[in-house]
């Protein structure tokens, strides 16, 4: 590529409603086209073309990996001092806050959210380059006392190549995750963006750029999941793998990584639940209906998509949550810029459509649908904001993921009841507590069957705590330092002396 092709494919400061109309892949230092041609990438606002993106394929993929595979055996990165290498992570989130005007309103335009929500996302993806730029000089070793004969110790080595499969709901965001936790602990990275949100992960590759890491070290590709996605996750340079995604995904991508014998971290969903008990504060829990269920359109694995509610509380809830649903302004993201109580469209008309039928689904098996439940006579992938009484246990509603603005609200009428259901379906992700009773908070905390419990707060906890599932909801940990023990091993070095 000349100097004067390579300028004329570096990303332009655009308009809120002047984007460029074709985004390509970064592969070893360079902007490229796809072997597998071109994606529309849908406005879901509006339901008109935004975009077209190069799509990947397998010979891409493999440029990609070998390009990270060089970068890591050179030690540029692994063989830096790890103060050092946490600024150039450090300086990638500055460069994301630098930008973020330009990043938000193309992130609502790929996705579909309001614009102020994806503002909280962009500055988000920025703390994370923070906290483990903070963290890269803290990852060290230990030394085993072995008797006088003899010095050992640990170290702690990047597994080399990290490919990292990123979902839609938040492709900053999950992107920064993965992405600032391996480049602190040392490896090199080959990023696949989702089909439906490819384009704000550019940035990430003009950050590299901005701060100086070598050519190479970070490449992102878009390309269908058949495809790119399985030549990623099974191939045999790839050294780990991080997905956010589906059951059935997550299954392939593990089953492919076996073959060579790959970590994964995999987190796949959950049909989270909140334990409403009788003495819960109601006012204050609908704020948690509203960031719970509501942000982001539902589209969060870790929502709070069931409601368990004490049956004494259980109308009163039903009613609050009801006032919420209506009071929310729902329409294009990019026309909400202040926060406040907005909902945007979901990401695809796809999507909108199956959490739809499955509200349908659940009507026809006696819930009763208490506000919303259809698909808005607007232009775009809209969902009324959702409110699902008299659901029960055993109803599809109660057990499957609908990944969209759909609160479904059960009975219980004893703590053993509640956890009952709470733990009743495949998935266990995060779970919630909400009572003024400390002890039977604490009791229930332990009980839950998640990897992470809320007490009187959904959302509590932030970037420094641990999250990840159990059961179908995946392994490995995100967030807090327990994230950084999936990007390195062990070594141990016994030294004989004379």
């Amino acid at each position: 590529m000349t100097g004067s092709m390579h300028t004329e494919l570096q990303f332009e400061r655009q308009t809120m409603t002047d984007i460029q109309s074709y985004w390509r892949n970064y592969i070893d230092g360079e902007w490229a086209d796809g072997g597998a041609g071109r994606i529309d990438v849908i406005n879901p606002g509006t339901g008109t073309k935004l975009a077209e993106h190069a799509l990947a394929d397998e010979a891409d993929v493999n440029r990609a990996v070998q390009a990270a595979k060089r970068v890591h055996q050179s030690g540029a990165l692994s063989d830096m001092r790890p103060i050092e290498r946490g600024r150039l992570v450090q300086a990638m989130g500055r460069y994301l806050l630098d930008n973020i005007a330009e990043i938000a309103q193309v992130l609502t335009l790929e996705q579909g959210k309001p614009l102020w929500e994806a503002e909280i996302e962009v500055k988000g993806a920025a703390a994370y380059f923070e906290y483990y730029g903070n963290q890269a000089s803290t990852v060290e070793g230990r030394s085993i006392p072995l008797g006088s004969g003899y010095f050992d110790f640990t170290d702690n080595v990047p597994f080399g190549v990290s490919a990292q499969i990123i979902p839609w709901n938040y492709p900053v965001e999950m992107t920064a995750r993965s992405l600032s936790a391996a480049l602190a602990t040392g490896n090199t990275i080959v990023i696949k963006t989702p089909e439906l949100t490819p384009l704000t992960n550019a940035w990430f590759a003009h950050a590299a750029e901005a701060v100086g890491l070598p050519k190479g070290a970070v490449n992102i590709l878009c390309g269908w999941g058949h495809q790119a996605g399985a030549a990623l996750s099974g191939h045999p340079d790839v050294n780990q793998i991080v997905f956010t995604g589906s059951v059935a995904t997550g299954v392939a991508i593990a089953t492919a990584a076996a073959q060579n014998v790959v970590p994964c971290v995999l987190e796949l969903g959950g049909k989270s639940a909140a334990i409403v008990h009788d003495d819960a504060d109601l006012e204050a829990f609908e704020n948690d209906i509203r960031w719970g269920i509501y942000f982001n359109a539902g589209q969060v694995c870790s929502a709070m998509s069931r409601v368990i509610v004490h049956e004494s509380r259980h109308d009163e809830l039903v009613e609050r949550a009801v006032n919420i649903a209506r009071s929310l302004s729902v329409g294009p993201g990019i026309e909400r810029a202040e926060a406040g109580a907005t909902m945007g469209s979901m990401v695809s008309e796809s999507q909108r459509d199956r959490a739809a039928g499955m509200v349908g689904d659940a009507e026809t098996a006696g819930a009763i649908v208490a506000a919303g439940g259809r698909k808005m006579n607007i232009p775009g992938a809209f969902l009324e904001p959702t409110v699902l009484a008299n659901v029960t246990p055993d109803m599809t509603i109660a057990q499957e993921e609908v990944f969209g603005p759909v609160l479904s609200v059960l009975k219980f009428r004893d703590d053993a009841e509640a956890l009952e259901i709470a733990n009743g379906t495949q998935y266990g992700l995060v779970g919630g507590v909400f009572t003024r009773d400390l002890d039977r908070a604490t009791r229930a905390a332990r009980q839950v069957r998640a990897g992470q419990v809320f007490v009187n707060e959904w959302f509590a906890g932030g970037i420094e705590t641990p999250f990840g599932g159990i059961g179908k909801s995946g392994y490995g940990r995100e967030k807090g330092r327990e994230a950084l023990w999936n990007y390195v091993q062990t070594k141990n070095v016994a030294i004989k002396l004379g």
